[in-house]
């Protein structure tokens, strides 16, 4: 039987009103995260991962907005709250860790003042109790002489000390999920080991869910235990990390896992052909069509739904159109030859897949 889901993002759409127009950054999102597992959001610079983080969160700032859908934490809609019950679960209930430690904590107060407020707000501990905490917070990430480090200021310490600060402050009030964006950016690849380890044993620890926003696939494979695969705000894969890796169901998938490095020395790395679409001019269509090596003919009608392609796993792609789409979502488009199985001829490019 399989865990309890403990939030449900269902179809939220996150837009940004601009003078050109209106982007959207994070179109039709829809997953799940189950009670104790660890769930990667993937995917190139510009998808729309930390915008979805960030919505999840209701930290997104004008001009941006969300424009629909639901966040639903343990049946509770996050998106139908007022700010003062918001701001009661963020940090007690769901903690966010930033991309960038440097540019997240206040550079004018010392860690333990920004430890000891984040017990304070949430009426977890004050005073002596709250120092007491906040040096046990930091002695339990691993941080070298943990009470003496409450009184540094941020600069003092280096990338790694600080990001370990930010774990702190996510678990300081036994969230239940935690979403880490991009937690290893801007790290040395021992101490990017250091930081995944920490976060492993600190789920296990404190019985935590973690949403894992990374563009590393190397991350993906050793820390997740399913992958959602975003493109151009919208995600195109989702399935067991195993699956994913192994026998992956959209071509953006397989352009991805195709330009890990790690061929024989010398051999040049591969790389996906064209570029990111702006957001705010996506082709007609799959947004990936334009870069898609196997594209055809529905490709570049109308976006495809979800089709089921493995156990748990669904992928937005017509190559897949012989299999019924997943329930609540209708094929748009009539798919001609695929559903004797013949493969369809794919249109003609002018850019391929390509060596880079």
């Amino acid at each position: 039987m399989s865990d309890p889901v403990l939030l449900g993002v269902e179809h939220l759409t996150t837009v940004f009103d601009t003078a050109a127009g209106r982007v959207t950054a994070v179109d039709d999102v829809s997953f799940e995260i189950r009670a104790g597992e660890t769930l990667s959001l993937v995917g190139e610079s510009g998808s729309g991962k930390s915008v979805t983080a960030l919505s999840i969160m209701r930290l997104v700032q004008p001009p941006g907005r969300i424009a629909g859908g639901r966040v639903v934490l343990k049946g509770r809609d996050l998106l139908a709250l007022d700010e003062r019950r918001m701001r009661e679960v963020r940090g007690a209930k769901v903690s966010l860790i930033f991309q960038e430690p440097m540019t997240a904590l206040n550079p004018v107060f010392t860690i333990g003042d920004q430890l000891i407020e984040t017990l304070a707000v949430h009426g977890r501990a004050r005073g002596a109790a709250a120092r007491k905490q906040a040096a046990d917070l930091l002695d339990a990430v691993r941080l070298p002489n943990a009470h003496a480090r409450l009184g540094e200021y941020p600069h003092q310490l280096s990338g790694g000390m600080r990001q370990r600060v930010l774990i702190a402050m996510a678990l300081a009030c036994r969230p239940e999920l935690v979403i880490a964006d991009e937690p290893t950016t801007a790290l040395d690849v021992t101490i990017q080991a250091q930081i995944l380890d920490l976060l492993r044993e600190m789920k296990a620890a404190f019985n935590l869910s973690l949403l894992l926003i990374t563009h590393d696939l190397g991350v993906v494979a050793e820390t997740a235990d399913r992958v959602a695969v975003m493109y151009a705000g919208r995600i195109v894969e989702t399935g067991p990390v195993r699956a994913i890796f192994r026998s992956p169901g959209h071509p953006y998938t397989r352009g991805l896992l195709a330009s890990i490095p790690g061929g024989a020395p010398g051999e040049r790395l591969r790389a996906i052909g064209g570029s990111v679409p702006s957001l705010g001019a996506l082709p007609r269509g799959c947004p990936f069509h334009p870069r898609c090596p196997e594209r055809f003919d529905p490709c570049v009608s109308a976006p495809p739904p979800d089709y089921t392609v493995g156990a748990e796993q669904t992928a937005k792609c017509y190559l897949h159109a012989q299999q019924s789409p997943v329930a609540g979502h209708q094929s748009p488009v009539p798919v001609t030859g695929r559903q004797s199985g013949a493969r369809p001829a794919p249109l003609r490019m002018s850019d391929e897949s390509h060596e880079a």
